[in-house]
């Protein structure tokens, strides 16, 4: 009796092993392990969606106490226009006037931020409202990156389309990345203290000299004389110590039409900005070249361009390596010792440029939030 007991029970055992076999690859076929895998994904996605929104709406509330603290008035209903505020992009087919065009948008956008905070904060000082607009800006991107990544989700639902859910949950750890540096970077700007991006202000505040008058040729953006290697030196920087990158190819073309009409046409012209770091490269790396190092669009890196071309003036240019994240957060020591580098690399360009008795103008690029 017990043999064909145990032979009926490995027969049953076998049918259903065969029946669930069946069943596996009748699913596998029917696309269900695919479904497995983008629900997967999503969960994923959702789970690090929640962490940027956290993110977003701590930088967010970060930005209304300080606003409320520095005497803001409505407050709530500029945080909503910050939030969604945007420029749109001028007409690239027709590539006539387009820097200009572009400037005129960028002018306006500052214009009209300046002027929503202005009423906002009427009894701020600039440099505090300055600080406002940059945590403003940061908390804007964040919110628009939440808003990006729940409009791929939907989408998908909508569409069905999983390959969009895998573009995005292959992406989502260095988002998640982004998003963490946006929020620190949030607490230094409030705090107005000195951030990677400047750098190259730092630079040619430190070239011009403790002692040295600063004067104010064009908005935000400030110029002073000094001696540097028996030449005279013209340093360019956005003014301080509020969140300021001025306009330092406006500033630096007005200076040297300025000096050529003087007879002191500039002999040489540095530029010196952060750059962003390959990931092989050593945070405060120094590396030198030629043209204009500044991360713009085109309008402020064209007249750089422009005017050393018209006048034919060497254009030089110096960058100090960082990521992206140290760009943006409290600057640290490797970036303030790379600058004192950047410094001895500027004179020596200066030395084996020019001759003694010439003009040189040096542009300082980027934030110089902090930096007087």
């Amino acid at each position: 009796m017990v043999a064909p007991q145990s032979g009926g029970l490995a027969g049953w055992i076998s049918a259903i092993s065969q029946l669930l076999f069946l069943l596996f690859f009748v699913l596998i076929f029917l696309g269900a392990n695919q479904r497995f895998q983008v629900y997967m994904w999503k969960g994923d996605i959702k789970q690090k969606l929640a962490i940027i929104e956290r993110m977003a709406l701590e930088t967010r509330e970060k930005t209304k106490e300080f606003i409320i603290k520095n005497k803001g008035k409505n407050v709530d209903n500029f945080i909503k226009k910050a939030m969604d505020f945007f420029i749109i992009s001028p007409v690239d087919i027709e590539p006539t006037d387009i820097i200009k065009r572009m400037d005129n948008l960028f002018s306006s956008r500052r214009s009209r931020f300046k002027g929503l905070l202005k009423d906002v904060m009427p009894e701020s000082d600039e440099n505090v409202r300055t600080r406002a607009e940059s945590v403003a800006e940061i908390s804007s991107a964040l919110n628009y990156l939440v808003k990006v990544i729940k409009h791929i989700l939907l989408l998908e639902e909508k569409t069905k389309n999983w390959i969009m859910v895998m573009q995005l949950q292959i992406l989502m750890p260095m988002l998640v990345n982004i998003a963490n540096a946006y929020r620190r970077a949030t607490d230094y700007f409030l705090k107005g203290v000195p951030i990677g991006d400047g750098a190259g202000p730092l630079v040619a505040r430190d070239l011009a000299g403790p002692n040295v008058e600063w004067r104010e040729i064009v908005e935000d953006t400030v110029v002073a004389m000094s001696k540097v290697e028996n030449r005279t030196l013209y340093l360019v920087k956005a003014k301080g110590p509020g969140s300021n990158v001025g306009r330092p190819g406006f500033a630096t073309e007005v200076l040297i039409k300025e000096l050529s009409e003087n007879g002191q046409k500039p002999s040489l012209l540095v530029t010196v900005d952060a750059a962003l770091k390959l990931e092989s490269e050593e945070t405060g790396e120094i590396a030198e070249g030629v043209g204009a190092a500044i991360g713009d669009p085109g309008p402020e890196k064209i007249r750089f361009e422009r005017i050393s071309s018209e006048y034919e003036i060497p254009l030089r240019a110096v960058v100090i390596k960082m990521s992206e994240e140290e760009a943006i957060t409290g600057m640290d020591k490797k970036i303030y010792e790379a600058t004192k580098k950047a410094i001895e690399v500027v004179k020596r360009i200066i030395r084996e440029t020019t001759k003694e008795g010439d003009v040189v103008v040096v542009a300082g690029i980027g934030n110089s939030m902090g930096i007087l």
